[in-house]
């Protein structure tokens, strides 16, 4: 199958849209650790902050070796900053107006947004990386084959806390850790299975 063709500008637009998005992640996971009642939530979040930074790391390295210049501002990553910025926002305002358990749950939304962008950036790039040519087709490659479970793990586990928290909330049996943190899903079958599979394990 012939190689596409892609816009460049919109490559380097979506690459610097994917370092903000690292950067705000690492905002949200500092300040929902700092309200995770959950022990074992708790160190799950400390595990994707440690890997949301080396992401970040991924991306500065593939800009670098691109010839991009990461620091470079452009409309679309201010309104991911701003975006950020507002989930960082949203748990502050949850901490100082909820119970200790809401603000865990409004928590564990702003991480599932976080995750849904994040992830979805690096299907994009694996996209790219499988449309391109050459050094670029490499480059681009590497950095996705480094991340791509790990953002596969954080969406679908990150779905499964929302929705057990929010079952508990409302007073509904549930599963903690998730049916996926048990299972160790990091796909899209895996993570249906396991929603499948809950009612086994209540």
């Amino acid at each position: 199958m012939a190689k596409q063709t892609y816009d460049e500008v919109q490559l380097k637009d979506l690459l610097l849209q994917m370092l903000e998005t690292e950067q705000a992640g690492a905002k949200v996971y500092q300040k929902a650790i700092n309200v995770a009642r959950n022990p074992d939530l708790k160190k799950e979040w400390q595990e994707y902050l440690a890997q949301t930074q080396s992401h970040y790391n991924v991306l500065l390295t593939l800009c670098e070796d691109l010839g991009l210049n990461s620091s470079e501002r452009t409309a679309s990553r201010d309104v991911v900053r701003h975006i950020g910025q507002a989930l960082v926002q949203t748990i502050e305002l949850a901490t100082t107006d909820g119970t200790p358990e809401a603000a865990e749950l409004v928590a564990c939304e702003c991480v599932l947004h976080a995750e849904t962008k994040d992830h979805a950036n690096w299907e994009l790039l694996g996209q790219v990386a499988a449309a391109a040519s050459g050094r670029e087709a490499q480059l681009l490659e590497e950095a996705h084959a480094r991340v791509e479970q790990d953002e596969d793990h954080h969406l679908y586990h990150s779905k499964g806390w929302y929705r057990e928290l929010a079952l508990q909330g409302l007073g509904l049996p549930a599963v903690l850790p998730p049916p996926e943190e048990q299972r160790q899903v990091d796909t899209a079958i895996g993570a249906a299975r396991a929603e499948q599979q809950r009612d086994t394990m209540l």
